[in-house]
């Protein structure tokens, strides 16, 4: 029982790492937006813009 215990207590995983990872990920994600952002909105309104003119 006090071995279940133990390794139970010596399992806390890699809450660090984890947090690194979300982190970078999110950081991918807000450089990635800022250079795509205006290609997509451009994109975005020719289309409309040529839905609008038919």
């Amino acid at each position: 029982m006090k071995q279940k215990i133990k390794l139970l207590l010596d399992e806390r995983g890699d809450v660090p790492g984890w947090v690194l990872i979300t982190l970078m990920t999110a950081g991918l994600v807000v450089v990635i937006w800022s250079v795509a952002g205006p290609a997509l909105r451009n994109l975005i309104d020719e289309s409309m813009n040529r839905v609008s003119a038919i």
